[in-house]
């Protein structure tokens, strides 16, 4: 586990973040099982757990994302600033803008996306909820995650 001051951020904050994670990847486990289970034993199936599944990964990733930008614990590829070191610093800040960007307009059009579900009343095709119920959490994770990101530049700069 780490400390507040190992996630960039209040311990509080990576605490959730990994509980977040740790109860989405369970009730994934468990909604998959059970449509297993059921559909073994008999002859129907629970389709409407793909639905919920979906969902759930989309939480779970973003939520690790953001975890893993605040822990430095993301995916990099460090084979050119291993042979220069020099490009490091501006490695850092071109992966970070990039990062930026992408989050940026992941949250924008997440957004615009899930006002056009609630605005025009999208409802999910196996439960008939209204759809942005789930298309929300893309944009206030990515909104996560750019926080994080910011929250991570001046480390970055040390």
């Amino acid at each position: 586990m780490t400390s507040g001051k190992e996630s960039g951020g209040p311990s509080g904050l990576a605490a959730v973040e990994r509980l977040l994670m740790a109860v989405s990847m369970g009730a994934l486990c468990l909604l998959t099982m059970a449509n297993v289970l059921v559909r073994y034993f008999t002859d129907i199936s629970f389709a409407f757990t793909e639905e919920i599944s979906v969902g759930l990964m989309v939480v779970m990733t973003l939520v690790g994302a953001s975890h893993a930008f605040a822990t430095n614990h993301h995916i990099a590829i460090t084979w050119f600033v291993d042979r220069k070191p020099a490009l490091a610093g501006a490695a850092r800040r071109f992966a970070a803008a990039c990062s930026l960007l992408m989050f940026g307009l992941l949250a924008w059009y997440g957004a615009r996306m899930a006002w056009d579900d609630y605005r025009f009343e999208v409802t999910s095709p196996s439960l008939g909820v209204p759809q942005w119920w789930y298309s929300v959490w893309l944009p206030v994770l990515s909104v996560l995650i750019v926080l994080r990101l910011v929250a991570m530049l001046p480390r970055k700069e040390a």
